[in-house]
């Protein structure tokens, strides 16, 4: 088995924690780490748009090498995506990336770590337009998702909260109506379409409960509506082995939950915690694909 791994904007903690974390005796050693791309001569802390353009290379490199098999999953190395939009990088994160190169359209954004998990049904856009962006089957489709990626990395039958949008889920239509007129209904569809009749899916959730419940063993997952609600417990309570992986990809794809770091590149306080969790995960993906 082969895992490609890139390592991000050169002028980030990535070449760091890659290092670290092969080094570390953490990562499963019965397969074969290929490092992918070509770093350009540059300064820790000090990225430039050829820093910015070999992390893309490094991406498009990646990709190809996953669909013609020779790479059975891919770890990713943060990268500036500011820097990457100068350089011509013209989507949203790696995530969108790796969907467009694969012809992929049901994709998902999930994130693990610790006893959290969570997958979004909303990314990447601006709060005010998260409730007008809420569908049921955008619901639904991201929660077959997740039930599928809970399926590979356990036996069990998929346990998955979904949160509602608003304070107290609503409050009974008080505080918002998504949850009667949009959430409950996905979770009865949700639970309709997933396959598995021993499956918990439950919903909509008080926002401000659901994590301390998954936390303590209740829920195998969360299904969150918007980007920060699913992110800022898994980052509270996993920060340094947050791992994020794309659903839905042809081929398992995972990176660290954190971002390029400059202002500690270079200086040997990178920790690679985070990169260990990503690689070992996309190691487990890759041997139940």
């Amino acid at each position: 088995m082969r895992i490609g791994i890139t390592l991000g904007d050169c002028a980030g903690i990535g070449p760091e924690i890659v290092d670290l974390a092969l080094k570390s005796g953490q990562v499963t050693d019965s397969v074969e780490y290929v490092i992918i791309g070509r770093q350009p001569d540059c300064k820790p802390g000090k990225p430039t748009v050829e820093t910015a353009r070999a992390a893309a290379a490094a991406l498009e490199e990646a990709v190809t090498l996953a669909r013609r098999s020779e790479v059975d999953a891919i770890v990713t190395g943060p990268v500036h995506k500011a820097r990457m939009y100068e350089a011509g990088f013209k989507f949203p994160g790696q995530t969108e990336f790796f969907a467009e190169r694969c012809g992929v359209k049901n994709f998902a954004m999930c994130l693990t770590g610790g006893k959290i998990t969570v997958a979004l049904v909303t990314t990447h856009i601006p709060l005010s337009e998260v409730p007008h962006m809420l569908e049921q089957s955008e619901i639904v489709r991201v929660g077959l998702l997740l039930a599928d990626f809970l399926r590979y990395r356990s036996k069990n039958a998929p346990r998955i909260a979904v949160a509602g949008l608003n304070p107290h889920a609503g409050e009974s239509g008080k505080l918002g109506r998504e949850e009667i007129e949009i959430i409950k209904p996905a979770v009865e569809r949700l639970k309709l379409e997933i396959q598995n009749p021993k499956s918990e899916i439950t919903g909509p959730h008080s926002p401000d409960t659901v994590f301390h419940r998954a936390v303590d063993g209740e829920f195998d997952a969360v299904l969150c509506m918007y980007h920060d609600q699913g992110l800022i417990p898994l980052k509270l309570h996993a920060f340094h082995e947050g791992v994020n992986v794309t659903l839905g990809l042809p081929f398992p794809r995972a990176s660290p939950d954190h971002g390029t770091a400059f202002e500690i590149a270079g200086k040997g306080i990178a920790r690679p915690d985070s990169m260990i969790a990503a690689i070992n995960l996309a190691v487990q993906l890759a041997e139940k694909k």
